[in-house]
């Protein structure tokens, strides 16, 4: 079945880590596209409660849920309370994550695991937590947010890049056990996006992009909802990067 402009009405989409930035952006085009939101954050309500309001306002349900996605217990938290208040999750954003720039020689351990716990253990987490209930409706959606990092080792550090590399090898995973149960997934990977942790790295430079400007939060949400109404595209990395990184 071809995808259309209703393919995504009446879904239910979680999106780790969407009070600003990016996964705001997503959660916003999701629910233009007529899909209820789930919005998660750990801290800063005030954003989240506001991203919850404009969702409302487009005619879509919508809550907010505070949670660590680091932790298998609060993953468990937020799945049981978007399936109690909205349904079950048919469409899942892993966005939720953490920038550390740092000089290599000042990097420690105690980083190292914190970078990977919230940007790629938070994915198998919440993967972990919705997958039943998409393979038992033989329908779903994951979509990872990757980085340039990943491939090209970025401007942040060697923890980032393997955190952010670790997504795609998850991505390929789950896109290959999944691909006949009705379930795809697909990553992006974005460069130098204009949000708060771009703009806040230093070493994040507009001249780093052929294009010479950082990307828009909307620029990597409309991919997003692509790869959300597409059945076909699966186990792939949509690289949005104004050209950083030509594949």
């Amino acid at each position: 079945m071809l995808a259309g402009v209703d393919a995504l009405h009446g879904k239910v989409a979680l999106v780790t880590g969407s009070s600003r930035g990016i996964g705001r952006a997503i959660a916003l085009a999701l629910a233009k596209a007529r899909s209820d939101i789930v919005v998660n954050f750990v801290r800063r309500s005030e954003e989240a409660q506001a991203v919850e309001s404009e969702i409302r306002s487009l005619g879509q349900r919508c809550i907010c849920v505070q949670a660590d996605v680091s932790s298998s217990g609060e993953v468990e938290r937020l799945v049981r309370t978007a399936q109690e208040q909205l349904g079950a999750v048919d469409i899942l954003v892993n966005n939720a994550g953490i920038s550390r720039p740092q000089p290599i020689e000042q990097i420690r351990e105690q980083d190292w695991d914190d970078v990977i716990a919230a940007n790629l253990k938070s994915c198998f987490l919440v993967t972990q937590a919705v997958l039943p209930g998409m393979r038992a409706r033989k329908w779903g959606r994951i979509v990872n947010l990757s980085s340039v990092a990943a491939q090209l080792g970025g401007v942040v550090g060697p923890h980032y890049a393997a955190s952010k590399a670790g997504m795609l090898g998850i991505t390929h995973y789950y896109a290959r056990l999944l691909a006949k149960e009705g379930i795809t997934v697909n990553a992006i990977a974005p460069a130098l996006v204009e949000t708060e942790m771009v703009t806040s790295n230093p070493n994040a430079r507009r001249e780093n992009i052929p294009v010479g400007r950082f990307g828009l939060p909307e620029e990597v949400a409309e991919v997003a909802v692509m790869l959300a109404r597409n059945g076909y595209m699966t186990g792939q990395t949509v690289n949005v990067n104004g050209g950083w990184l030509m594949s």
